[in-house]
C-alpha cells in the first residue's frame, strides 16, 4: 500500500503543478477549478493509503525483491450470477440523463436505481442464496 500512496501524492504534487500553470496561462476558471479538484482527490487517496499502510501487514506490492506469484490467491468475492449491477447501471445513466434532458427523467431513475442498490445489498439475505 505505501508504494501506491507514494504514486498517488507524485500524482497530486504533479497535477498541482499542472493546475497552478494552466490558471495562469489560460484564465480559464472551469478548467483550473477541475485540475484543484484532481489535486484534492490524488491528494485524498494518496493520504488514505499512506496512513493505512502503517496499520496492516505490507504485501507483495511493498517488497522489492517479490514475485508476481507472491500477490496471487483469492482477491475477495464476487457475486457470479448477480443482475443488480445492471440495474444500478441503467438507473445511474437514466438519472445522468435526467440532468440533460430534464428532471421529470428522475422519477423513472431513482426507482429503478433503488431497486438494484437494495437488491445488491440485501442479495445474499433472501432466497436461494441466502446465508445461514
Amino acid at each position: 500500500m505505501r508504494e501506491q500512496g507514494k504514486i498517488f501524492a507524485g500524482f497530486a504534487v504533479f497535477v498541482l503543478g499542472i493546475a497552478i500553470w494552466y490558471g495562469i496561462w489560460s484564465k480559464d476558471p472551469t478548467g483550473t477549478t477541475a485540475l484543484f479538484m484532481t489535486f484534492g482527490l490524488g491528494a485524498f487517496i494518496a493520504f488514505y493509503l499512506l496512513f493505512t499502510s502503517k496499520r496492516v501487514d505490507t504485501g507483495a506490492g511493498d517488497n522489492p525483491q517479490a514475485e508476481v506469484s507472491d500477490d496471487a490467491g483469492v482477491q475477495g468475492f464476487f457475486s457470479p450470477h448477480s443482475w443488480m449491477p445492471l440495474s444500478l447501471g441503467i438507473g445511474g445513466a437514466l438519472m445522468f440523463m435526467g440532468v440533460i434532458f430534464g428532471w421529470w427523467l428522475m422519477y423513472f431513475s431513482v426507482p429503478i436505481l433503488l431497486i438494484g442498490l437494495f437488491g445488491w445489498v440485501f442479495e445474499y439475505y433472501r432466497g436461494e442464496n441466502q446465508t445461514q
